[in-house]
């Protein structure tokens, strides 16, 4: 897998940021988009498994991603992979180690992306003169947090059906909120091997279970990526609520 290369200079101006205008997302004030303006050093293009933070390593960036699926994990010692989230437009990667001082996990690109890059050395004077934004980064951290609450949930107590259905539900919900549903059908870009690598099942068991889904005409699965026929059945047989419906901030 590649690394991340440096920073390579702005192409799309804050102002004219895409997902500003998605209803999902919060509005900037004036002072806010000037100063998260300035903050942005630049954006990075990554192809598929690019290691995008590496863990145990020091980050002199931020991130915010503008487009594209990468995933958040750990690994044992012996290799064995554990998938702990996914990450889609809008969200802020490498705050924890802003905060801790070196990755405890890394990233890696699911998809061909696009980042914003910020400053690091300047994530102090964003708490001391714009506490609003201070507040959304605040905001960020605990819904990923609440986001693995329910991972969690579901990988203790869901059974091997629940929790791939809950998953798909959620990866599903996830992409619609950032514009997924403006595509004819949407194709969650993952495959099996994520799949058994959130789930904590083997790749045997995982493809059992989603043949089980598919014969309930529920996702159709081809060969990288996952169609969603019925989200609103998979939530059912997961019993699962859905994502909460309001604004998100955005960085």
């Amino acid at each position: 897998m590649s690394l991340v290369l440096p920073s390579s200079g702005r192409r799309i101006p804050c102002e004219q940021c895409p997902l500003r205008v998605m209803p999902g997302f919060r509005a900037f004030g004036p002072e806010e988009l000037h100063f998260v303006s300035s903050f942005k050093a630049g954006e990075i293009v990554a192809e598929a498994g690019t290691t995008i933070l590496a863990e145990g390593k020091h980050s002199e960036n931020l991130y915010t991603l503008l487009s594209g699926w990468a995933f958040r994990y750990k690994l044992l010692p012996d290799g064995r992979r554990q998938i702990l989230n996914y990450l889609l437009p809008g969200d802020l990667l490498g705050l924890q180690g802003s905060i801790i001082g070196e990755m405890e996990h890394s990233v890696e690109a699911l998809s061909p992306l696009v980042l914003c890059v910020f400053q690091r050395s300047r994530l102090d004077e964003l708490f001391a003169n714009h506490p609003g934004l201070g507040f959304d980064v605040t905001w960020l951290a605990a819904s990923e947090e609440r986001m693995l609450d329910e991972h969690l949930l579901s990988l203790g107590r869901r059974t091997a059906m629940e929790r791939a259905a809950y998953l798909i539900a959620f990866l599903h919900q996830r992409a619609v909120s950032v514009g997924g549903s403006l595509a004819k059908t949407l194709y969650l870009p993952i495959n099996q091997q994520h799949v058994a690598d959130t789930l904590g099942l083997s790749i045997v068991h995982t493809n059992k279970t989603l043949r089980k889904l598919a014969d309930r005409q529920l996702i159709r699965w081809l060969d990288r990526a996952c169609e969603v026929l019925d989200v609103e059945g998979l939530m059912r047989l997961a019993d699962w609520d859905g994502l909460p419906a309001h604004k998100r901030p955005l960085i």
